[in-house]
């Protein structure tokens, strides 16, 4: 089958996965840059207010800035590829400091 819908899902509450431009990397600097100013580390005076803290200070402003984007992906497929625009890819964001072992879910129909 090369016609149909791919569906991604990842499997983690930090790292929420997003479509966005994907030539020039100061896009993903500038997103990273963004959300650490959005939703600063635990270690930040002004989010003294969680208490979620027990697996470090970027985890539970990473669970915050996930909440803010999609879990889940669908994207159509023609012809074999996906239909993504001339500058779009397909992002696993992560919000943690350190890298984690991510997994996502692929189910094409």
């Amino acid at each position: 089958m090369t016609e149909g819908l791919l569906t991604l899902m990842v499997q983690h509450t930090s790292a929420p996965l997003l479509v966005q431009e994907n030539a020039d990397p100061d896009v993903q600097r500038d997103l990273q840059a963004f959300f650490a100013r959005l939703v600063p580390s635990c270690d930040d005076p002004q989010m003294s207010y969680l208490t979620h803290t027990r697996e470090g200070p970027d985890d539970m402003p990473a669970h915050i800035k996930a909440a803010m984007m999609p879990v889940s992906l669908s994207i159509p497929v023609a012809q074999g590829r996906m239909c993504l625009g001339i500058w779009q890819g397909i992002y696993l964001f992560e919000h943690r400091t350190f890298p984690h072992s991510r997994r996502v879910v692929a189910h094409f129909a």
